[in-house]
């Protein structure tokens, strides 16, 4: 398979992950110019006809539900070798496991990416479907213009037909999201099942943590405390082992969530996009370098030049943000990218609050990244609650690359801009991931990434 450059007209990029029966992978539609997902099933699965018929059930059942809340399949074909395929939307924000990395969710996003979850849960329902794996990993994000996510859900490899899973006699699910009906061969399900795996899902989102077995649950209000108790009510009615004590439909579920999203939001509820977590990670990463004060607020120093504490990254912001440097390193895992650590380093004038989007802070963050593809971790970020203005290409002397900007974040009149950056001469390395906080006034971004400069 890895010889394989293209599938039909779809030309291959990168591979996105593996299961039990395919592999999948980013291609791109060189017709209509457009990125996808293709699912190709595996070579030593490719002479079993039951699992070839259950791969092709899954693009039929993804195709039936027909709703913007599940992936959809746009075709499906066969290899020369007789394997089948199909292409899918594909989504770029990744999955809520990925927005686990970092431990639990503020409660009312958790809330709310769980009602969206939900939501597509109730139109397989609602097309005749059960899902029966529903977890954090095939739960997806699709950025949208406004920097906002549709929740997507996605692998249908374990769905069955709900007129025929009164008679399923095979266990299936993963442990933690799995109902206990789920885990006995011949004892029937129907959309509570599903149910309870939404219940799970929300419950890891808001605690971090997977829950134990059914019936034997510790109450979420233990791992984070101060939940509320309609929260703590909500969730656990949905884990309930008898499936006649659970919410009754997905639809209702999701209802009661949105609900509760809604009161448990404040003026500034904590909503986390990538960039607050991003802000929160990086800060911890070179907590453990010395804080560096630089200049005094009122110096008058037109321009302050810094590095990183291994002297490869160099940058240059306005005097009056100079004030504080941390320099050691940061980890790329928190921008999706493969985990290490890398040079990088942050200056702002109150690194303080560099963590919260809320705070009027002006500074830079820049990190470098030996792999990975940082143009495309950008266009994955994402900013719940702040005004998408939109992206622009970038093209300076030492570096071209993609700008995508936001304003107006809760609490906050100032700029988030997010860059990625490769070489200028056409190489492909080092790639650099730059962060620009601004409390106001023009924009300086352009000015800050001319200055960046790597060495050897």
């Amino acid at each position: 398979m890895h010889s394989v450059e293209r599938i039909g007209r779809y030309r291959l990029e990168r591979r996105l992950g593996s299961g039990a029966f395919g592999t999948v992978w980013l291609a791109h539609d060189d017709v209509l110019r457009a990125p996808v997902a293709v699912k190709v099933l595996a070579d030593n699965w490719s002479a079993r006809l039951d699992v070839r018929e259950r791969f092709l059930s899954e693009a039929r059942m993804l195709r039936r539900a027909g709703s913007d809340r599940v992936v959809q399949v746009y075709d499906i074909g066969e290899l020369p070798d007789g394997r089948p395929y199909f292409v899918m939307e594909y989504a770029d924000g990744g999955t809520l496991a990925d927005l686990l990395a970092d431990g639990p969710l503020p409660v009312s996003e958790a809330l709310r990416l769980t009602a969206a979850a939900a939501r597509g849960a109730a139109a397989l329902h609602e097309a005749g479907i059960v899902h029966r794996d529903i977890k954090p990993t095939n739960v997806l994000l699709a950025g949208l213009p406004d920097g906002a996510s549709r929740v997507l859900v996605a692998d249908l490899g374990l769905a069955k037909s709900l007129a025929q899973a009164s008679g399923l006699t095979q266990a299936a699910g993963s442990a933690g999201y799995r109902p206990p009906e789920q885990a006995e061969p011949g004892a029937g399900i129907d959309e509570r099942a599903d149910v309870y795996s939404l219940g799970a899902v929300g419950y890891h989102l808001v605690t971090g943590a997977v829950p134990g077995p059914p019936g034997r649950i510790v109450r979420p209000d233990r791992l984070r405390p101060g939940l509320d108790p309609e929260v703590r009510r909500a969730l656990l009615r949905a884990l309930r082992p008898e499936r006649g004590r659970r919410w009754p439909t997905a639809r209702a579920f999701a209802e009661e969530l949105e609900r509760l999203a809604t009161k448990v939001s404040g003026p500034r509820s904590g909503r986390r996009g990538r960039v607050l977590v991003l802000g929160c990670v990086v800060v911890a990463v070179v907590a453990g370098g010395v804080t560096s004060v630089l200049v005094d607020r009122h110096s008058g120093v037109a321009e302050v030049r810094v590095e990183d504490g291994t002297g490869r990254i160099r940058a240059e912001v306005p005097g009056a943000w100079g004030r504080q440097l941390r320099a050691s390193g940061w980890d790329p895992r928190v921008l999706g990218l493969p985990a290490g650590r890398e040079p990088g380093l942050v200056v702002a004038d109150d690194l303080g609050g560099w963590q919260d989007l809320g705070a009027a802070v002006n500074g830079v963050f820049v990190g470098l990244s030996e792999r990975g593809d940082v143009m495309a971790a950008v266009n994955a970020v994402v900013h719940p609650g702040c005004h998408y203005d939109g992206a622009r290409d970038y093209a300076g002397a030492v570096w071209h690359g993609r700008i995508r900007t936001w304003s107006g974040c809760p609490g906050d009149d100032g700029s988030v801009t997010e860059a990625g950056l490769l070489p200028a001469g056409g190489g492909k390395r080092p790639q650099v991931y730059v962060q620009i906080r601004q409390s106001g006034g023009a924009s300086v971004a352009d000015r800050v990434l001319d200055a960046v400069r790597v060495g050897d």
